[in-house]
């Protein structure tokens, strides 16, 4: 079993004969682990955190935190994002439009390049950051959450075990029933069945995840329509 884009790879680089079964990875098909979702056609199958909503939901979400935000700044890595990041960019630049809000693309790979994009990006008033789910953002999170904390910056994360970690709020696939799904998966291949014959899915479950802690820290308010939404609230 793998978990995430890079891990996938990897594994896929040193076996085109032992059964694998992915979590997490946004575009298996474009990054060359299987044929088609609906027939995998190697010895890869699994499970995508991929809803083609995802990016537009971020974009409302912020702006329900914070009606007057009018700057948008996308932190990714463009090594590790889906599609270097465009699969979600696309998505929230369209979203983004819609509220006659401006998109900045910030481009990052390590700790020093995120603190100096960040610092820069908050330097003009009415911003808030979404955050793209890949290897850099995820190992940098504390990070990330500092820097958002530092500059009153609302953020918006793509997965909900981060708002528990100190993030503000985050709209994202429910890791847990993935990995329930994938354990169902590996017991069919044990079983004799063949990845090439179970279809790569997608995500059924979904979480909203909010920290009125850190709210309160920023400066916001949540509107209480939106903690009724909620999956979970950390107070």
């Amino acid at each position: 079993m793998s978990r995430t884009t890079p891990a996938t790879a990897a594994l896929l680089q040193q076996t085109h004969t032992i059964p694998i079964v992915f979590i997490g990875p946004s575009d298996p098909v474009g990054a060359g682990f299987v044929t088609s979702l609906a027939r995998p056609g190697g010895n890869a199958t699994g499970f995508t955190n991929v809803e083609a909503s995802l990016g537009g939901k971020w974009v409302e979400l912020l702006k329900e935190l914070n009606s007057s935000i009018v700057r948008i700044g996308v932190l990714f890595d463009p090594k590790t994002a889906p599609d270097n990041g465009l699969f979600y960019l696309r998505q929230i630049q369209n979203a983004a439009r819609s509220i006659a809000a401006e998109t900045v693309a910030i481009s990052i790979h390590e700790a020093a390049e995120i603190n100096r994009a960040v610092d820069l990006f908050a330097r003009d008033p009415n911003g808030g950051l979404l955050i793209q789910p890949d290897v850099a953002t995820h190992n940098n999170r504390a990070l990330i959450f500092s820097l958002a904390a530092r500059h009153h910056l609302a953020a918006v994360f793509a997965y909900p075990y981060y708002v528990s970690e100190g993030g503000l709020a985050a709209y994202g696939v429910d890791v847990v029933d993935l990995y329930r799904r994938a354990a169902a998966y590996v017991d069919r291949i044990l079983r004799g069945e063949r990845p090439d014959q179970l279809a790569v899915q997608a995500p059924i479950k979904f979480q909203l995840a909010i920290n009125l802690k850190t709210a309160r820290a920023i400066g916001l308010s949540v509107p209480p329509a939106l903690l009724a939404r909620a999956d979970e609230v950390i107070e």
